[in-house]
């Protein structure tokens, strides 16, 4: 700290400007002839950074003799990396660094390399397993001669791995099949074949051979380049010994380093062979056969899938409840809340009314609508019934499908569910949609006037709009407003003494047409709509298996969703395995998710009484908890004990799934109807908006 001050004292002494504020200085900085400011300018331009580099490539860029080519991509570039990840006095501002949202980009591509390896490191054990299978287990001399034609050669002290090879060996030797060839470069013995023999021959300009071989006819024919044998001898030590180094092969076979190394990069040129780091933590290169690469592949996975305890459904749906912040000890707090809950809960469809009334405020302590507000007047968040159905008639705008999507999927989400829509339109409503394609985004109050309607009728008609899924307002005001009951919007509310102001659509902002404009955008190919569309239901569950897809109106088939799910678990970034019983299929989890689900399985159970809206997400009644369904009605709610249903409210009555005396179902029925609302709604509970 003694330093930062004498420094910014010397800084202030000879470069004023340099502390002083952009506000305070009146046309070009200057820059102080002095010593140090000019060593320092120097060592920022040539030495940190590559000015003339830069001036250079601004001057191509100019004159078009380089090509440049925009990408959107998933994580930042390494120039924006820099900036997101720089420090706050890189910046003129005092914002915090969650303002510029710096936190938001992933950017794991760029992680500590030691990090790294251990993404889709292959374990030790599934190594030695398959090289033990790989290598023969002669029985008798008829398997020894095939196990020294397959591998090429055996040396010394392979031979001796098992006891009665020597004796097979010698009575091959008796029959002229095999031989002990000793090389002159270095005296090393290997055992061979006779077939391998015209090979060893091309390969060695001198050798010793005992005993002596009489080659067939046959053999004695052949005729090898040296290259080409070489290979072939590689080849064959490589099907039964796995991962491997060169500099072994060179030693154990006595042929020198380089020409082990040119046939290996001719079998990679093949694609027989991989190379890489497998069993050590050395720079050395180790070389491996692809078919026993991949099936070391399929044992690291099957370890790793067999490392997690499969849990009971009342413990996953436990674990829901912490992962998804139902619980209320995982309940978060604040604006910020918001949008964790959004992301995680993106793509799910829900009745209008069940958003602010039922599944936020589950989620979020002291929920203030005005939070969902900004968060989609400020270009996070859209909201919108994306899922186009045929529809005939008005429906009811409470009970319609809405999704709260990021505005930055917005396109995702109308090219996922677009589709033609044959709505019968009321006369007011088709004069709504007219005026929105011919002016674009109008507030209500141009909707009435200009189309001739009366609020009242306009107010209705887009209401009608909303239901069909055709338009949508930019704040989520708009929605709220048709939700309350006319008479309710006209006398207004009274809170504490104070009149609360009524939700109105004048602050619903603009209404603009919702699916206008998919044809013009960008198309997202199907392989992105569906990797996509798999992280976002794995975000949401932080485990994935068949019956949760298909209980989700955004999912593809299960065929589809598995297959990217399968390439994520061999990129190491999911785990594939057995994580829920009762549950038949393959399951996909996040890492951090297998985390707290070990957790949860070690907490005792305290009989925690969690109550949910059945049109909440977690509504999984006869999916993964026994019994029949709940349907998704506002007015349904089911009771959990430690993860298990113990009572419904369903279609106005109570039913009770679990044994308990009369004090015990009383604690239950309260605990059953009790919600968090929000207390800016709290006024309108029970009259359509909550």
């Amino acid at each position: 700290q003694l330093q930062r001050m004498n420094a910014q004292d010397l800084v202030a002494l000879i470069f004023p400007d340099q502390l002083a504020c952009l506000e305070n200085i009146a046309g070009d900085r200057e820059i102080p002839d002095h010593p140090l400011v000019r060593q320092t300018i120097s060592d920022c331009l040539f030495e940190a950074m590559a000015v003339d580099e830069l001036e250079s490539l601004l001057k191509k860029i100019e004159d078009k003799s380089v090509q440049l080519v925009a990408k959107d991509l998933r994580e930042p570039s390494p120039l924006s990396e820099e900036i997101l990840n720089a420090r706050p006095y890189s910046f003129l501002d005092d914002a915090p660094l969650e303002e510029r949202r710096s936190r938001a980009v992933a950017n794991r591509r760029f992680i500590d390399p030691s990090n790294a390896s251990e993404l889709g490191k292959l374990d030790i054990a599934a190594i030695r397993a398959v090289q033990s299978e790989a290598w023969p287990d002669a029985e008798n001399k008829d398997e020894l001669h095939d196990a020294l034609v397959l591998l090429g050669f055996m040396s010394e002290t392979e031979m001796s791995t098992h006891p009665n090879w020597k004796t097979f060996f010698n009575d091959l030797t008796t029959n002229g099949r095999a031989s002990v060839l000793v090389t002159e470069r270095n005296g090393i013995p290997l055992y061979i074949a006779i077939e391998r023999l015209p090979q060893w021959k091309s390969i060695l300009n001198s050798f010793e051979l005992t005993p002596q071989l009489h080659l067939p006819d046959l053999l004695a024919q052949q005729s090898w380049a040296r290259e080409k044998a070489l290979v072939e001898l590689v080849r064959g030590r490589l099907e039964g010994l796995g991962p491997v180094t060169a500099k072994t092969i060179s030693t154990s076979s006595g042929i020198e380093l380089s020409a082990v190394e040119a046939a290996l990069f001719a079998l990679e040129n093949e694609g027989f062979v991989f190379r890489g780091q497998f069993t050590s933590e050395t720079a050395e290169t180790e070389w491996c056969e692809r078919r026993l690469l991949a099936r070391i592949h399929r044992y690291t996975l099957d370890k790793l899938r067999k490392e997690i305890e499969p849990v009971s459904t009342a413990d996953f749906m436990r674990f829901l409840f912490s992962w998804q912040h139902l619980d209320p000890s995982e309940k978060l707090e604040g604006p910020e809340a918001l949008q964790v809950v959004l992301q995680q809960l993106e793509g799910f469809e829900a009745p209008a009314a069940a958003w602010e009334s039922d599944i936020l405020t589950a989620r979020i302590a002291d929920y203030d609508h005005h939070w969902l507000d900004m968060s989609c007047l400020s270009g996070k968040t859209s909201w919108g019934r994306f899922r186009i159905k045929n529809t005939s008639g008005k429906s009811p705008v409470k009970s319609t499908p809405i999704m709260l999507v990021q505005r930055t999927n917005v396109s995702f989400w109308k090219q996922l569910h677009i589709s033609d829509n044959d709505t019968n339109l009321s006369l007011p409503a088709s004069q709504i949609i007219e005026f929105l394609k011919q002016r674009g985004a109008s507030f209500f109050q141009d909707l009435a006037e200009k189309t001739g309607l009366l609020k009242s009728q306009a107010e209705d008609a887009v209401g009608e709009l909303v239901a069909a899924g055709l338009i949508v307002s930019d704040s989520f005001a708009g929605l709220r407003a048709l939700l309350v009951p006319a008479k309710y919007k006209l006398a207004g509310t009274a809170t504490r003494g104070r009149k609360q102001a009524p939700f109105t659509m004048d602050q619903a902002g603009r209404w603009t047409l919702l699916h206008e404009s998919v044809n013009t955008e960008k198309r997202i190919s199907d392989a992105e709509i569906l990797e996509m569309t798999a992280r976002i239901l794995l975000k949401r569950y932080g485990v994935m298996f068949r019956k949760l897809a298909d209980r989700e109106s955004v999912a593809p088939p299960w065929r589809e969703l598995v297959r990217v799910y399968r390439k994520l678990e061999a990129r190491g970034e999911i785990r594939g395995g057995r994580f829920v019983e009762g549950v038949w299929g393959e399951q996909f989890a996040l890492p951090e998710a297998l985390t707290k689900l070990r957790s949860i399985r070690k907490e005792e159970k305290s009989g925690k009484l969690i109550s949910i809206s059945a049109a909440d997400p977690l509504n999984l009644q006869g999916i993964l908890t026994p019994g029949k369904r709940v349907s998704a009605f506002l007015g349904n709610r089911i009771l959990f004990r430690d993860g298990e249903p113990v009572a419904i409210h369903e279609s106005g009555e109570n039913i009770f799934l679990s044994n308990a005396d009369d004090s015990e179902k009383w604690k239950w029925q309260n605990a059953m109807i009790r919600r968090s609302i929000s207390p800016q709604l709290r006024p309108y509970l029970g009259k359509g908006i909550a």
